[in-house]
């Protein structure tokens, strides 16, 4: 985890919001997916930071739908259950400890994380 100097508090709010967007997903259907890509696509250009945040946030998320369906394979044999509850919660606690990371101008490190975008 690293400080980061912002040059704008716009900065900082819109990489704060490229994690937060990400829990969308609790009520809109792939939200947890469309809402980061939306604020990465409509500002990866203006901030560099942004599009830093933005791919990882992408990548967390997408990673966690990775985890999800291969959870759900493994409801076949009860585990799949367990698995789906811990990667709903991790999901979770983590988007958020990335979103206040983000907004005191820190960088945060998702766990797990596979680097599709880069």
């Amino acid at each position: 985890m690293e400080n980061i100097n912002y040059t704008t508090s716009d900065e900082r709010t819109f990489s704060m919001l490229c994690h937060l967007s990400a829990l969308s997903g609790l009520i809109i259907p792939f939200g947890h997916v469309i809402g980061p890509l939306i604020i990465w696509l409509l500002k990866k250009d203006e901030y560099p930071e942004v599009d830093k945040q933005g791919k990882d946030a992408l990548n967390f998320q997408l990673s966690l739908t990775i985890y999800s369906i291969i959870a759900g394979i493994l409801v076949i044999i009860i585990v799949g259950f367990v698995l789906l509850g811990a990667i709903v919660l991790l999901g979770l606690i983590m988007t958020i400890v990335a979103s206040v990371k983000s907004s005191n101008g820190e960088r945060f490190d998702y766990p797990l994380s596979i680097k599709l975008i880069s």
